[in-house]
């Protein structure tokens, strides 16, 4: 039970880390303070929808998830 568990902290803990990495990264793509992109992201259900597809976006390119979010938030026209 300890063994699942630390897996779980270890892949939660690597969504954040692809959830940081596309927030700094949107950030520069788009000239927008940091403050700004997660606001955006929190508020478009972003960091929700990169932890659900992580399985795809873990084998990909971490720029992925930075494209993933610019996807997601054209396709909401935002």
């Amino acid at each position: 039970m300890l063994l699942l568990k630390m897996k779980m902290t270890e892949i939660e803990h690597d969504q954040n880390l692809m959830i940081v990495y596309a927030v700094e990264g949107y950030s520069q793509r788009h000239n927008l303070p940091v403050k700004d992109v997660i606001t955006l992201f929190r508020k478009h259900g972003i960091n929700q929808l990169i932890r659900k597809n992580y399985n795809a976006l873990h084998i990909q390119d971490l720029d992925e998830s930075i494209s993933f979010a610019e996807d997601v938030l054209t396709w909401k026209q935002v």
